[in-house]
Parts: C-alpha cells; sequence; structure tokens
C-alpha cells in the first residue's frame, strides 16, 4: 500500500496540497469553459457533420468535447502546438532561432517560448475564422453577421490565449508540463459519458467481448509504458584531469537513448497528411462533373480502411524517422562529449563517436517507429474485432500516447517533491 501513503503524505504537506488543488482548480475552469457554447448552433446538424467528418472527431478529442459544444474554447491548445512546432521546424532555417533555443541556455529558451506565443495568436485567429466558416458553409451554425462574426473570432482567440496561460500556471507549480495536463483532461472527459453509455446500452450477450477489450486495452496500456519509459543505454567514461591539488573526472556513466524519442509527433503529422485529402475529397464531392467524381473517387479510397490502415502506418514510420533527424543529432552530442573530455569505451572521440550513436540511434529507432505505427491502427482494429465503440483512447493512438505520457510525467514530478522535501527535513 505504499501508493497510499504517498497519497495521504502528499495531502499531509501544505504547500504540496495547494499546488495539486490549484491545478485541480483550473482543469475545473477548463471544463466549464468546454461547455459555454458560441449562439446560433443546430445540435442535429453538429452531432451529424461530426460524425461525417473523421478529421473533426479526432481534433473534438484533442479539446475535450469542446470542438463538439463549438464553446469558447472549441481550438483547445491546438493554434499553440502548432506555433511550437512550426518555431522548431525553423530552427532548421534560420541559424539565429537554432542558436538561440539550444545554445542560449535558459534565457533564450524563454525568448524563443515567447515568439511561440506570439506566434499563437494569428493561428487562433485564422484557424477560428476557417472553422466558423465552414461550419456555416455546411449549415452546422446560422449565418452570422459581420460583427457577430468578428466577435466570435476574437472570443475563441481569447480562449485559446486564456487556456495557454492556465497551462503555463500549471507548469509554475511544478506539478507536471501544464499544457500536457490541459490536454489529457480534455482526453479523459469523455470517460464519464462512455461509461454512462456503455451501463444504458448494456447487453449481456457483449460481455466477452467487453471482457476481450479491456484485456487488449490492459496489454497495449502496458506495452506503451514499457516501450515510453525504455532506454538504451550508452556507456561514457570521463578522463581523468589533474586542477591544482584536486583531481577530476576518471568516472563512468551512460548517455540515455530513448526507444521513442518523436513521442506523439509523428502520429500528428502523418494524421494530418492523410485525413486532408479525404476531408477535401468529401467537401467538392457534390460539386459535380469531373471534379465531383475524381472527389468522389478519392473520398472511396480514403473510406476503405485496409487502404487507411496502410497509408497511415507507412507515414507514421517515415515521419519518426524523419522527427528524429530535426530534433536529435549525433554529431552535436559527440562533440560536447569530446570537450567535457568523455568518450565511449573501445570508440574514438570524435566523428567515430557520432557514427557509432548513429548505427545505435538507427537500430532503437526501428523499434519506437514500428511501436508507434502500431499504436496508430490499433484503435480501428480492436474496434473491428470487438465491435465496442467508446473507451478509443485505451486502445491506442495518440490520445493513449499523451495520457500515458502525462500521467507518468506527473508522477514523477510529484514524486521529485516528495524527495526534495524528506532531505529538506535532515
Amino acid at each position: 500500500m505504499g501508493w497510499l501513503n504517498k497519497i495521504l503524505q502528499i495531502f499531509k504537506i501544505k504547500d504540496l496540497r495547494n499546488k495539486i488543488l490549484f491545478v485541480l482548480g483550473v482543469l475545473v475552469v477548463f471544463r466549464l469553459m468546454a461547455n459555454v457554447p458560441i449562439p446560433g448552433i443546430d445540435p442535429e446538424n453538429l452531432q451529424k457533420f461530426f460524425g461525417q467528418f473523421q478529421m473533426f472527431g479526432l481534433l473534438n478529442i484533442f479539446t475535450g468535447g469542446a470542438l463538439e459544444n463549438l464553446s469558447i474554447a472549441m481550438l483547445g491548445l491546438g493554434p499553440y502546438i502548432t506555433a511550437t512546432i512550426v518555431m522548431q521546424l525553423l530552427t532548421m532555417i534560420f541559424p539565429a532561432l537554432e542558436k538561440m533555443y539550444k545554445e542560449e541556455g535558459e534565457q533564450g529558451r524563454a525568448k524563443f517560448n515567447q515568439y511561440a506565443r506570439i506566434l499563437t495568436v494569428p493561428f487562433a485567429i485564422l484557424q477560428s475564422y476557417a472553422m466558423l466558416a465552414l461550419f456555416q458553409r455546411q449549415q452546422v451554425i446560422d449565418p452570422l453577421s459581420p460583427i457577430t462574426l468578428f466577435t466570435s473570432i476574437l472570443t475563441v482567440t481569447a480562449g485559446c490565449v486564456f487556456l495557454m496561460w492556465l497551462g503555463e500556471l500549471i507548469s509554475e507549480k511544478g506539478i507536471g508540463n501544464g499544457i500536457s495536463i490541459l490536454i489529457f483532461a480534455g482526453i479523459v472527459a469523455s470517460l464519464p459519458m462512455d461509461i454512462y453509455q456503455t451501463l444504458v446500452t448494456w447487453e449481456t450477450g457483449k460481455l466477452p467481448a467487453y471482457l476481450l477489450f479491456f484485456l487488449i486495452a490492459l496489454v497495449i496500456v502496458a506495452g506503451v509504458v514499457l516501450i515510453n519509459e525504455g532506454r538504451r543505454n550508452i556507456p561514457v567514461s570521463y578522463a581523468k584531469r589533474v586542477r591544482g591539488m584536486k583531481m577530476y573526472g576518471g568516472v563512468s556513466t551512460y548517455l540515455p537513448l530513448n526507444i521513442n524519442p518523436a513521442g506523439v509527433i509523428p502520429i500528428i503529422f502523418a494524421l494530418s497528411i492523410i485525413l486532408f485529402p479525404g476531408m477535401i475529397a468529401n467537401f467538392l464531392s457534390g460539386v459535380g462533373g469531373t471534379v465531383g467524381q475524381i472527389a468522389q473517387t478519392v473520398g472511396i479510397w480514403f473510406e476503405n480502411p485496409w487502404v487507411y490502415g496502410f497509408l497511415l502506418f507507412i507515414l507514421v514510420v517515415l515521419f519518426t524517422y524523419f522527427y528524429t533527424a530535426v530534433t536529435f543529432d549525433p554529431k552535436a552530442i559527440a562533440t560536447n562529449l569530446q570537450k567535457m573530455g568523455g568518450f565511449v569505451p573501445g570508440i574514438r572521440p570524435g566523428e567515430s563517436t557520432a557514427n557509432f550513436m548513429y548505427y545505435i540511434l538507427n537500430r532503437v529507432l526501428l523499434i519506437g517507429a514500428l511501436f508507434l505505427g502500431t499504436i496508430a491502427i490499433l484503435p480501428s482494429i480492436v474496434q473491428a474485432v470487438t465491435s465496442i465503440e467508446g473507451f478509443r483512447f485505451l486502445i491506442g493512438g495518440t490520445a493513449l500516447l499523451i495520457v500515458v505520457s502525462v500521467v507518468l510525467e506527473t508522477m514523477r514530478q510529484i514524486k521529485a517533491q516528495l524527495e526534495m522535501r524528506e532531505y529538506e527535513t535532515f
């Protein structure tokens, strides 16, 4: 019952208890925002729309139902995440940004994050306008006058910026990454409704299917935890150095390489690409003529589950290698090791060390890429086997990876806070 003692210990420490209660209070505010809708909504058309377009159903999961409710928080943290990814990609184009992010320490990263916050505002304006215009064309909402449209865009943008601020407040408390915790809260927000719908539609004959579903979910979650926490440790030794009357170095440690260094980004990129052609095809299918026929053919092709699953798997694997190549530089690591007097036993410092790291990374990354690709297509496979609609985040996809990562990271942060206070008592 060590976990129960940990929980009791958390709430006995006033400072830590106040931090956790603050985070819970922020999550309550987030859920209230997710249920305050903008005016002029037709619920039946809205439900039909989200059932037709899979991409918006996926976006709705990450906003915790805020998009489906057309609330003031309908964009969630999407514009901020997009701005952050764009800023990271721009470091490949502009050396000054790369130097700011990688070489100027905490101050440089703070400035880099400030640019991402500023970039969030135009992204939120464009995305809110595009969605409101789309919903008007699809007759999901009543036509908006220019003043109402301007007010709605301003409100939705303010809601996105407010959520971003709430996320940073959570991060300052040291109880995990605030942005990730808000996304986590949005994903698991559908869990009570899933449980309710399961109880309402319960059929005794489906008991074996439910047992099979939750058994598969348990195995998948355990596998995600195992791969997410998996490391390939590269041994590193440091040469002895004498300075004055003291000797430094002479120790051995290791350099950890994650089995899944890219996180959930490859799945997000792959889903964005694979859902876009089908979405455009559905929009153009009613145009008529040659364009309409081509759009209908493309739409039917992308609705085929086998084609969709195969393309998604291949894209996730490719993007895993691409994103890791962008964010992980073995040459820079080898150079830094050499400057600090470190070396991999049996490998010459410098270029040979970088080549050795490339070799290890490619072997480890193959496991991570195949794992991500499998997780991405598991929801469709398990749903086809068990015929159960709810609890989709338990059986794979980006949502499961985010949930597992946030839970593990938050547990580590709380454990660190407890250990820090234990040391202070000596």
